[in-house]
């Protein structure tokens, strides 16, 4: 299996705080990984070092062999490395349908497509991938007035638009009803396998990411504390203690 993403080393800092310190971790291409560790060890601003909302200090980041660390955001979208938020970003006044129509010019920032009309290949996807999350008889609904978890699945759904190779979550169950915990979890694990997206996933929810992911790393003070498969990384003494120091 080869490797979609490899991080080697990269370290960030704030001002005096080290919130990454050479963590180096790789995701196959096709694989469900995850990403854990107490809050603030450093899990989000790795997800933002990869997708370049912020230059690196040290290290290294290659998406299919290329090097990210230079390239801006929307350069580093059009590769087909997307990702998603702890707090949604959608556009709460425009129904579900126009969420999804806008979110395709990710692919394509140029003016034209901005503010081209839509045609009818954009709207069928839309529509097509509404279904696939549950939310198509909501097509019509304001965005706005959709439940917290139901817009979750739509920035899932507005992610999946842009056809993404690899797609970083960001707490995708956080502030989610546990009711739809379990549609969620079978919606990215179709995701990856009918559509061939390769995941890496933050997540606090263990019994989530335990069974979602095959790998997991977990972090722990801005530095990688232990890797392994769900039952090696439960069971690590290193993992429950910085789980049980935390709290």
């Amino acid at each position: 299996m080869s490797t979609v993403l490899e991080v080697e080393k990269v370290s960030k800092a704030f001002g005096g705080v080290v919130a990454n310190r050479e963590v180096s971790l790789s995701v196959p291409e096709g694989a469900i990984i995850g990403l854990i560790g107490p809050n603030g060890s450093g899990k989000t601003t790795l997800f933002n070092s990869i997708v370049g909302y912020h230059p690196i200090d040290a290290g290294s980041i290659r998406f299919r062999g290329e090097e990210l660390s230079r390239l801006r955001t929307p350069q580093i979208a059009r590769r087909g490395l997307l990702r998603t938020f702890q707090q949604t970003r959608i556009f709460g006044k425009m129904n579900c349908i126009e969420n999804m129509q806008i979110s395709v010019p990710h692919a394509d920032d140029s003016l034209g497509t901005m503010f081209s009309r839509f045609d009818e290949s954009v709207t069928g996807r839309a529509e097509q991938l509404l279904k696939f999350v549950g939310l198509y008889p909501k097509r019509y609904l304001r965005a706005g007035d959709l439940s917290f978890g139901q817009q979750k699945l739509l920035e899932f759904a507005m992610a999946l638009m842009n056809k993404p190779k690899l797609l970083l979550l960001d707490e995708p169950t956080a502030g989610i009803n546990p009711t739809l915990i379990n549609g969620l979890i079978d919606r990215l694990k179709r995701a990856n396998a009918e559509f061939g997206i390769t995941l890496f996933v933050i997540e606090h929810n263990m019994r989530v990411i335990m069974n979602l992911a095959e790998h997991i790393y977990c972090l722990a003070h801005g530095e990688l504390l232990a890797e392994g498969d769900p039952d090696q990384v439960q069971n690590d003494q290193r993992v429950i203690g910085a789980y049980l120091g935390a709290g």
